[in-house]
């Protein structure tokens, strides 16, 4: 079980009652993530050691790719490994490792892993990085994920044809981010769900895309709105902070 973001605004009312509900709601919170942490790990080793003999399987003994439903199998334990890294940086995601951050050449980078990603595509990607941002506190590795998970599911949206856009620029005492698209929208029921974990619309999606997305944000200090119109496109901003102490 995890929970909705929902949830998680009850929990931070109950919270804030009473010194003694926010002590032990903390610690029911703790407890859970720890077990979600453990499931998780004890999973995942078994499960990579299946993968492993699936692959050395399919190394010696090639006929078995003509096996009826064989794909499917390697189809659904590849799934699962997914899932389960998912979950770990999911669970994992409010612990940051803060540090000052060049921002600019950070952003340049990624847009051009992911420009590499289009080359067989007829995407059109388009970045805009106004040149006066300057440096934040943030953690590297998270920022990549949350970043490239958005133009990740821009790109899904788009396929096979398209546009994307990056842009990030100062405003007031924030670096603005926004990844928009012109691909097939989020109808209007979606919208207050899409940052729930295991809530998917996507086929063969794993539904803690967003989730993930949103809890890396949240331990920035920062925020993400999300405008969206089917057959129009989509637009996701996300604030963060120039200064954040943690």
């Amino acid at each position: 079980m995890t929970f909705t973001s929902q949830d998680m605004q009850k929990l931070e009312t109950l919270m804030n009652q009473s010194s003694e509900n926010r002590e032990l709601l903390q610690k029911l919170l703790d407890y859970h993530q720890y077990c979600l942490s453990q499931v998780s790990h004890e999973i995942r080793n078994p499960l990579a050691l299946v993968y492993s003999t699936l692959q050395l399987i399919e190394s010696t003994h090639p006929e078995v790719l003509t096996i009826r439903h064989w794909d499917h199998l390697r189809n659904d334990i590849e799934y699962m490994k997914v899932l389960l890294e998912e979950l770990s940086k999911y669970n994992n995601g409010d612990h940051v490792s803060m540090e000052t951050l060049n921002l600019r050449p950070f952003l340049k980078r990624i847009v051009l892993s992911f420009a590499a990603s289009l080359t067989d595509t007829d995407i059109e990607f388009t970045s805009r990085i106004d040149p006066a941002i300057p440096t934040i506190n943030g953690d590297k590795i998270k920022l990549q994920e949350l970043l490239l998970n958005l133009l990740r599911n821009a790109k899904d949206a788009v396929h096979p044809t398209g546009s994307i856009t990056l842009s990030a620029y100062l405003k007031d005492k924030e670096v603005v981010i926004e990844i928009s698209d012109t691909g097939c929208g989020i109808p209007e029921e979606h919208l207050e769900t899409i940052f729930s974990p295991f809530v998917t619309h996507k086929k063969d999606g794993t539904g803690l895309g967003l989730a993930i997305v949103q809890k890396a944000i949240a331990a920035h200090a920062g925020t993400i709105v999300v405008d969206s119109e089917p057959g129009i496109g989509t637009k996701f901003t996300v604030g963060l902070p120039i200064q954040h102490d943690c």
